[in-house]
């Protein structure tokens, strides 16, 4: 299955929040499942998720493309540096990337 259909599969069927600062916050508490990483976030945020995410054992998965596409991919008008699924709904991302949902 296409990376980007997944993505905004898991938009329209499963349950996301968007942003840095919200998956921060969310991979503190380990609620994710996923976050996906535009490939152009700041570099000193990124670090700082990812130290998260592998504190907290949450999977990451870099965007191969910058925060406006990803944002055009989610189907929303503005950039999205870091997509948190907190439910895969109807994408099967997770099974895509051998995770367990």
């Amino acid at each position: 299955m296409d990376v980007n259909k997944s993505l905004r599969l898991v938009v329209d069927t499963g349950k996301v929040v968007l942003g840095t600062d919200r998956a921060m916050k969310t991979a503190l508490l380990g609620n994710a499942k996923l976050i996906v990483i535009a490939s152009n976030m700041a570099r000193d945020s990124r670090r700082d998720l990812e130290q998260y995410c592998r504190l907290a054992g949450i999977p990451t998965m870099e965007f191969n493309g910058t925060s406006i596409e990803l944002g055009t991919v989610c189907g929303k008008p503005f950039p999205i540096s870091a997509l948190t699924v907190l439910e895969e709904g109807e994408s099967g991302i997770l099974k895509e990337r051998g995770d367990a949902s």
